[in-house]
């Protein structure tokens, strides 16, 4: 397997000679360890394994909705949380105990959907709200459809989305598949709220994200492993595919891109593992772990 480093990244095998001490491992799920297929291919299942023979702990860090990821957790025998959301909720699977929930206000959700509903980007865009970890839209356009077959979710189409929101939602989503206006969409409201006011991302280029800004997965495996299971930075390997992964990367003592990362997530990267469907994550977790 042909393993393409990053230019200033680590040397692996400077790594285990220096003893670096990684005892948890945080995986991000889509264009990392699930790519085309939506399922963890056998050889990364088998690195992870590998891993947690040695004593280090899996997590799963990821955009989707709890339900969609569980089966992912599951598939990876984590006994930990699950980060999901961006890691807006952070809940246990094996005891429901929810660890930290940070939803958007409703008040910022209305805000966000005054301006998606703008004449120029009503048609353009499909938007989701996620209450309670169900699925709300205002109508089930194709690239709904898509998003649902692939999380196997079931939305729930109630015309205006203001209906939905007896409830704090936990995160907004706006998706076009022209990603010049997920682009552009991004760059008009991060001049619009500052990161104090809205966390922003984009998980894929044709999703636009908002959550609360408390929120991200850096925040969200910092918790996990300082509050939760006493560890540092230092402590923690991350491996992810896109922006919504850059403060897990920067904060993890070793932080990995895949191959199939945009150019400026993987030189944030200490190294750049092989695409998803070349198993990277496999490449990555053998040479830093195994």
């Amino acid at each position: 397997m042909q393993i393409t480093p990053a230019a200033h990244s680590l040397n692996p095998s400077a790594v285990c000679a220096n003893s670096i001490d990684i005892r948890l491992l945080v995986l991000d799920i889509d264009g990392t360890i699930a790519g085309e297929s939506n399922n963890i291919r056998e050889p990364v299942k088998q690195a992870i394994k590998a891993a947690q023979a040695k004593g280090i702990q899996v997590a799963i860090a990821t955009g989707r909705m709890y339900r969609s990821a569980l089966r992912f957790h599951q598939e990876v025998g984590s006994t930990l949380p699950l980060l999901v959301y961006q890691g807006a909720l952070i809940k246990d699977p094996l005891t429901q105990q929810v660890h930290r929930h940070w939803p958007v206000s409703k008040q910022t959700a209305l805000q966000l959907l005054d301006h998606f509903e703008e004449p120029e980007l009503r048609s353009l865009l499909s938007v989701h709200f996620y209450i309670n970890d169900e699925l709300y839209v205002r109508e089930i356009t194709p690239t709904t459809a898509l998003y649902a077959e692939r999380s196997g979710i079931v939305p729930i189409a109630v015309g205006d989305l203001r209906n939905a929101l007896d409830t704090e939602p936990t995160k907004v989503l706006a998706l076009c598949d022209d990603t010049a206006i997920i682009t552009n969409l991004l760059g008009t409201l991060r001049s619009r709220y500052t990161p104090a006011e809205l966390y922003l991302t984009t998980s894929v280029a044709s999703f636009f994200e908002a959550a609360n800004p408390l929120v991200s997965k850096g925040t969200a495996v910092r918790y996990l492993a300082e509050e939760m299971l006493g560890l540092q930075a230092a402590n923690v390997m991350a491996i992810g595919d896109n922006f919504n992964d850059l403060e897990m990367l920067e904060y993890a003592g070793v932080g990995v891109a895949m191959g199939n990362a945009p150019a400026d997530v993987q030189a944030i990267a200490q190294w750049v593992a092989p695409t998803v469907e070349e198993d990277g994550a496999a490449a990555a977790i053998e040479a830093f772990l195994l």
